[in-house]
C-alpha cells in the first residue's frame, strides 16, 4: 500500500502534484505550512478548500513561523520590496532560505509516525524563478540525507512529478486529472486579487494565455 504526504501550499504547482498523488496511491495526507509568508491566509484557505475537494486521509497545518523571524526574503520581510517579473534567472528575493529542507523535514518526521513511504513536493526547476532548493540535484541529495537519518523502517521516497514541466504542461495535466485551479494561489503579494506582475503571478498567467485557457482566479492586472 502506498501511502503519501504531500506538501500542499495552494499554489497552482502543489495543486496539480497533490492531483497526481490522489491518482496513485491508495492514500494521501496532506500538509501545509505556515511561515510568515505575506499571503499566509490566502494560501490556508486554499489549502482547506483542498482538503474538501480531495479528503485526504489526514490533514495537517504546521506553524514554521519562527522563518519569518529569520527573513531574508521579500515573502517574509515586509521591508523588502518584492520585484515585477523581469525575467533574470538570478535567484529573486522571494526565495526563502533552505524552506523546502525545513518542509520536508516536517513531512519525514510525519512520515515516519505514520507510515508513510512518499512525499510529494510540487517543485519545478525548467519553468521556475530560479530558486536553488527546486532543483533535481538538490532533492537528489536530500533524499541520500533521508535513508541516512531515519529509522528507515519503511524508506521515505521524494517525489518530485512536475519538476521537468513546464507551467503549460503542468496546467493541462491538471486539467486532465481535474484539478480545481480555482482553489489555488499563487501571487507574491496580495490575498485578495492577484497582483499580475510579480514572478509567480506572470508565469502563471503566461501558461494560460499560451494554453488559451482563462486562469479563474481574480487579477488586479493580468
Amino acid at each position: 500500500m502506498n501511502k503519501a504526504i504531500v506538501l500542499l501550499s495552494g499554489g497552482m504547482d502543489s495543486l496539480v502534484t497533490a492531483a497526481i498523488a490522489v491518482r496513485d496511491n491508495e492514500e494521501v495526507n496532506f500538509l501545509h505550512a505556515n511561515y510568515g509568508q505575506r499571503t499566509e491566509d490566502r494560501e490556508l484557505a486554499c489549502f482547506e478548500a483542498l482538503c474538501d475537494h480531495y479528503r485526504p486521509r489526514r490533514k495537517m497545518a504546521i506553524d514554521l513561523t519562527w522563518m519569518s523571524q529569520i527573513g531574508g526574503s521579500a515573502l517574509t520581510d515586509l521591508s523588502m520590496q518584492i520585484k515585477d517579473h523581469d525575467g533574470s534567472l538570478d535567484v529573486p528575493n522571494t526565495y526563502v532560505p533552505y524552506r523546502n529542507a525545513n518542509l520536508i523535514g516536517a513531512a519525514v518526521s510525519w512520515a515516519e509516525v505514520i507510515g508513510a513511504n512518499r512525499i510529494y513536493v510540487g517543485a519545478v526547476e525548467e519553468d521556475s524563478s530560479g530558486y536553488p532548493d527546486c532543483r533535481e540535484v538538490f532533492f537528489a541529495a536530500l533524499q541520500k540525507t533521508i535513508e541516512y537519518g531515519t529509522n528507515n523502517a519503511i524508506p521515505v521516497e521524494i517525489v518530485t512529478p512536475v519538476i521537468h514541466m513546464n507551467k503549460s504542461q503542468i496546467i493541462l495535466l491538471g486539467a486532465q486529472l481535474g484539478a480545481p485551479f480555482e482553489h489555488s494561489w499563487s501571487c507574491y503579494r496580495n490575498s485578495d486579487a492577484a497582483c499580475g506582475t510579480c514572478d509567480s503571478c506572470t508565469l502563471r498567467l503566461r501558461a494560460f494565455a499560451a494554453l488559451g485557457m482563462k486562469d479563474p482566479i481574480p487579477y488586479k492586472k493580468d
